[in-house]
């Protein structure tokens, strides 16, 4: 394994949650891994699910928010987001564990003979299958630390399994090498003017009766909580009072490792487990960039055009991005959340006008898609920046095949499979039929981008490898007559034979591509489309503020 762990053994860190959903579990544990990683440790990331969806590929964005994909080409969990965008670490297949995924192996194994006529169970058959699970992500990573976090929260009937998993692989390689961080929520009763711990003591048994005791806790609270509180909370929950950690909301969420390190979480991780880091904590570039944000001096409007704007969830790392691109450009992001359906020929103006830039994110069935297609001709015509991701781009080929080659019906297979032009339809070798999950192409492909492009400018390399989500694909039997008309093929696979990326030459910015640039972004390093898009943000407000004045 590592070699930053003093026994060399990989050490497990499960991060579990009470009281109520939302507490913050991810942040938390992506949190303490970026901490981990900044003391010269190799972390591994990684959750598990209770739902009994195999994955969340084919769950409504609005119930689960976005699906996020890793480079090997897993549908996970949006939290794996916040894990590769704070740890700075490709997550994998290994990552994300869901409760349909468990019950599937185990009843293929069964199927297949693998139990010797068993009787399967619970225990040991699922948690077993589980404890693989969760060792096998740090065998692949050879990691020194596996940080688990446990969906759902502390009590839920279909965390159950999980847990005892989790209490087994406490027992299997000795508390030594296991760490329970449980995270609570603290509320202020305004009218009486004080914290109260007793959500939090009343979660903490929840989780004893479970055989599991948690070594830290982690307070959500959105006041400072008092010394009492702090020492009556260690008291009743049976942890050390320094292994009481407060967990302010923030006005930045990527001030969150800062805080937990000053609070002195991963201080207390590392004297807990045992672990003697290779150096001290080097929080220097993270820091930096936190400097950068702070002092954003400019303020730049964009419209995310798309139909699942009521959760912002659903959009989340082409958020984040967002704002990674405006760190990099000393500016604040002002997202406007626009619902594509409210756009129709007699609104598009007033939707959209003041904006200093237009974006059209994935997205899958034909709801919303017309009002898409006049954001992009706004965009278009009115020379306003466009960056289109996936379903984005289709958009962007189908409105310049109407308005601009002349062709009325140009439409996608996907939403009309009678039309007379489908610009965007299956390739010859894919199959109409069969199950929704996983039959997408899914994970990282090699895009290679032509010379003196957008793209050419954005990356400054030859070829590069992004992350696809995708069933359809650009038609290439309207390659020549849609170039003929200025549309610039900018990116293809290695062979030619799939587009991966179309740009209008004569615009400052106006980018499609088929792939998700938005999983590769970093706080510390956004990624290079969306940090040339925000750069033309930028110019476009500079160019409408000189025209006011």
């Amino acid at each position: 394994m590592g070699t930053g762990v003093r026994d060399g053994k990989t050490k497990y860190i499960f991060v579990t949650g009470g009281v109520v959903s939302g507490l913050g579990k991810g942040i938390t544990a992506a949190s303490l891994g970026r901490l981990l990683k900044a003391r010269g440790l190799k972390i591994a990331a990684q959750k598990l699910d209770p739902y009994i969806n195999v994955d969340p590929g084919t769950m409504s964005p609005y119930q689960h928010g976005e699906v996020f994909v890793t480079e090997d080409g897993a549908e996970t969990d949006l939290d794996l987001g916040h894990y590769e965008r704070f740890i700075d670490e490709n997550l994998n297949q290994f990552s994300n564990l869901t409760t349909g995924k468990v019950y599937w192996n185990v009843l293929t194994k069964e199927r297949k003979g693998e139990y010797l006529g068993e009787t399967v169970q619970v225990i040991p058959h699922i948690t077993n299958e589980i404890k693989s699970f969760i060792y096998s992500v740090g065998q692949k990573t050879d990691a020194d630390v596996v940080i688990t976090e446990i969906g759902g929260t502390t009590g839920d009937i279909e965390s159950q399994p999980f847990l005892e998993a989790i209490r087994q692989v406490s027992h299997e390689v000795g508390r030594r090498n296991c760490l329970f961080i449980h995270v609570t929520l603290v509320p202020y009763i305004k009218s009486s003017g004080e914290h109260k711990s007793k959500p939090t003591q009343h979660s903490v048994k929840e989780l004893q009766s479970f055989g599991i005791m948690p070594d830290l806790i982690v307070t959500r609270c959105n006041e400072p909580l008092e010394d009492s509180i702090v020492s009556k909370i260690a008291l009743f929950c049976n942890v050390k009072p320094d292994c009481v950690i407060e967990n302010q909301t923030l006005p930045v969420l990527y001030q969150a490792p800062v805080m937990l390190h000053e609070n002195g979480l991963d201080d207390i991780v590392c004297r807990e487990l045992s672990i003697q880091c290779p150096h001290e904590s080097d929080m220097t570039e993270w820091n930096r960039m936190l400097y950068r944000i702070e002092h954003c001096t400019k303020v730049v409007k964009v419209a995310l055009v798309g139909k699942y704007t009521k959760l912002h969830d659903a959009y989340l790392s082409v958020a984040e991005a967002l704002r990674h691109a405006g760190f990099e450009n000393e500016s604040r992001i002002e997202i406007q959340w626009t619902d594509s359906e409210s756009i129709t020929p007699l609104t598009v103006d007033s939707v959209l006008s003041g904006q200093d830039a237009i974006l059209v994110p994935g997205g899958f069935g034909d709801r919303g898609i017309e009002g898409m297609i006049l954001a992009a001709e706004y965009a278009r015509t009115k020379k306003i920046p466009y960056l289109g991701i996936c379903l984005g781009m289709q958009i962007a080929v189908i409105e310049f095949a109407r308005n601009v080659v002349g062709w009325e019906d140009a439409n996608s297979a996907e939403f009309n499979p009678g039309s007379g032009h489908r610009v965007i339809d299956w390739m010859p070798d894919q199959n109409y039929e069969g199950p929704k999950g996983g039959t997408m192409r899914l994970g990282a492909y090699p895009c290679k981008i032509m010379p003196r492009t957008r793209m050419d400018a954005a990356y400054g390399q030859p070829e590069i490898q992004e992350r696809h989500r995708h069933r359809f694909e650009f038609c290439n039997e309207y390659r020549d007559a849609m170039t003929e008309k200025g549309l610039c093929i900018a990116g293809t696979s290695p062979d030619g034979r799939l587009v991966e990326a179309v740009e209008l030459p004569e615009q400052d910015f106006f980018v499609g591509v088929q792939y998700h640039p938005e999983f590769k972004s970093r706080p510390n390093r956004a990624h290079p489309l969306f940090r040339e898009f925000i750069a033309a943000a930028v110019r476009q407000a500079e160019r409408s503020e000189a025209q006011c004045g």
